[in-house]
């Protein structure tokens, strides 16, 4: 299995180990061809990142500092797909290794240093696609109640209009500070989601839902209260109202909350200029020790 990986007019193969991965693969091969935006790491350091539409566990795991220049993964705390530039940094998470690049080493490099730049300033839109075209089965209809996979689907299709709204003010520390505590928020019930996926074979039903009931009402209450963001708090919410229905098949609404969790956290992500605020971070911690010193 190979795919293409495009941003503008730079193409990179990516040749895929189905014998290593085949569920993951398969997976990503149902969602495919799939428009692309593209994020920097905040931690890892050296790798080009953007958000799988599927929920699966790792596969064949290993570590991820054992993932080379031009690797393709899979992090499923994250729900990453991942290619690796350069050596990461210290790092610890289980992932998939997928397959790696066919060449063009030095060219990933270069848009994964310019994506560092630019995160936030612009959009690093791309695609990803197989080289042949394949008949793919049709998706099994979700057991979920057709609102519930709306509110994912429009998750995916485009950023909340709340968002912009917010990227739009100009009050006292607006837009960063409930912009960088809103993607938080979120990040934090995604991450909240997959340890309650994580636990559903140990913990008894009802407090698998509870817990995550309340992750979405933790979430969504702040969204809605601190930051201000209507719209994106209304669909956590509905997460929060759907744990409470006992009918509902727990493993599939806790990946369908997981997929909208990290989409809404992906989506604030992405319009933060993280190299930006890190630079003005360091230049203010610089200029207080030099002042500290010099007292």
């Amino acid at each position: 299995m190979k795919l293409d990986f495009h941003i503008g007019d730079t193409r990179w193969r990516i040749a895929c180990d189905t014998a290593r991965a085949p569920r993951t693969l398969a997976a990503l091969s149902a969602t495919l061809p799939a428009a692309l935006q593209l994020h920097t790491p905040k931690i890892a350091g050296q790798h080009i990142y953007w958000h799988a539409p599927f929920v699966e566990d790792a596969e064949g795991g290993v570590d991820v500092m054992e993932a080379q220049p031009g690797a393709f993964l899979y992090w499923p705390a994250r729900q990453f797909l991942e290619l690796i530039f350069a050596p990461l940094q210290a790092e610890t998470a289980e992932v998939t290794l997928l397959g790696r690049i066919e060449g063009g080493l030095p060219e990933l490099q270069a848009l994964g240093l310019k994506l560092r730049e630019q995160h936030g300033r612009r959009l690093f839109a791309g695609s990803l696609r197989p080289t042949e075209t394949a008949p793919q089965a049709a998706a099994p209809a979700s057991p979920l109640p057709a609102d519930l996979v709306a509110l994912r689907q429009r998750l995916w299709d485009a950023s909340p209009a709340d968002i912009e709204s917010l990227l739009a003010s100009r009050a006292t520390m607006h837009p960063a500070g409930p912009l960088f505590l809103a993607e938080s928020e979120a990040r934090i019930l995604h991450e909240l989601l997959w340890w309650v996926r994580g636990g559903l074979s140990r913990e008894e039903p009802q407090i698998s839902r509870r817990i995550a009931a309340l992750a979405c009402n933790k979430a969504g209450t702040r969204l809605r209260d601190f930051c201000h963001l209507g719209e994106s708090a209304a669909g956590i919410f509905a997460l929060e109202a759907a744990f409470g229905r006992e009918e509902l098949p727990l493993a599939e609404l806790t990946d369908e909350a997981i997929l909208c969790a990290g989409r809404l956290a992906a989506w604030l992500d992405l319009r933060i200029p993280w190299s930006a605020v890190n630079e003005a971070a360091r230049s203010a911690l610089d200029k207080a020790g030099a002042e500290a010193s010099a007292s």
